[in-house]
């Protein structure tokens, strides 16, 4: 029985055809011209350098492949497949940010495993799974775009406190906190927190 881990890849999309110009209407042409326009977009993405991350994945993976290293070699085999389908997609994996939130997805997804194998009395897979949680945790944690909780609560002081200012002291709540602290280019967009253990201080906060 494989490891359930290197099944679980992101679905690629597939790109839409384009009509020819010299039948396109004035309404396709414009959408035409957007689609080139997307392309365009994807292509600089492409080429840009990959995130300091990713590279090092990719020289682990041949690390891993000369010494034999069957745990590490699933995993990291399982997030190149997972960051080369991305990239055929508008939501490549380009930043740490992305791939962190990658192998933290995968990770969770591993964690369900574990409990799925141990109620089918199959430990030895569920400890295999714990010990590529522990790879995938160990890549997540070198990010660099962890939060500590004492950092999250000192932001989300300061936008509740931002929030009563604009409202002239009026009640603000938690769900406003929140979307200003990870909307995007908000204090804490693109980090590695615990969405959870986020809420319940800004639940706190505003109590």
């Amino acid at each position: 029985m494989t490891s359930r881990l290197s099944m679980r890849l992101l679905t690629a999309t597939a790109p839409s055809r384009l009509l020819s110009p010299s039948a396109a209407t004035p309404l396709v042409a414009s959408a035409t011209a957007r689609y080139c326009a997307q392309r365009r977009t994807y292509s600089s993405e492409e080429d840009a350098p990959p995130p300091p991350l990713l590279v090092k994945l990719r020289g682990d993976l041949k690390t891993a492949m000369k010494a034999k290293d069957k745990n590490r070699l699933t995993v990291l085999r399982s997030i190149m497949a997972a960051t080369l389908n991305a990239s055929k997609t508008a939501n490549p994996v380009n930043t740490n940010a992305k791939v962190v939130a990658l192998l933290r997805k995968t990770a969770k997804s591993s964690q369900d495993a574990v409990a799925e194998f141990r109620q089918a009395g199959r430990e030895d897979l569920a400890e295999q799974e714990e010990n590529q949680i522990k790879i995938l945790e160990e890549y997540a944690d070198s990010g660099g775009v962890k939060i500590d909780p004492a950092e999250v609560e000192a932001v989300a002081k300061e936008v509740l406190a931002k929030l009563k200012e604009e409202r002239g002291g009026a009640t603000v709540k938690a769900g406003d906190v929140i979307k200003v602290l990870v909307a995007p280019g908000g204090p804490l967009d693109g980090k590695d927190i615990d969405r959870a253990e986020m809420a319940r201080t800004v639940k706190n906060l505003v109590a």
